[in-house]
């Protein structure tokens, strides 16, 4: 399984990004070995995240929730 989440950072800020091992993943970013971004941005907590078969479907996805306006990734976590 393949995944595309969105993390909520300490500062407030939200970081996209997409995965084949979720919980590892999350795991490393909170461990402040996740990116460069979230690093410094600690502590970070997983807020949204999609399934797709594969990676191409979550890269796309990604890069989509990407484009969008920080109002618009916030509808979209508090979706049901």
């Amino acid at each position: 399984m393949n995944y595309t989440y969105i993390l909520r950072c300490g500062d407030g800020s939200l970081y996209t990004g997409w995965t084949n091992d979720l919980e590892k993943r999350l795991r490393t970013h909170q461990e402040g070995r996740g990116g460069k971004y979230t690093r410094s941005r600690l502590p970070v907590e997983l807020a949204y995240y999609e399934e797709f078969g594969t990676k191409e479907e979550a890269m796309r996805r990604e890069w989509e929730i990407k484009q969008l306006t920080r109002a618009e990734k916030e509808k979209l976590i508090e979706a049901p």
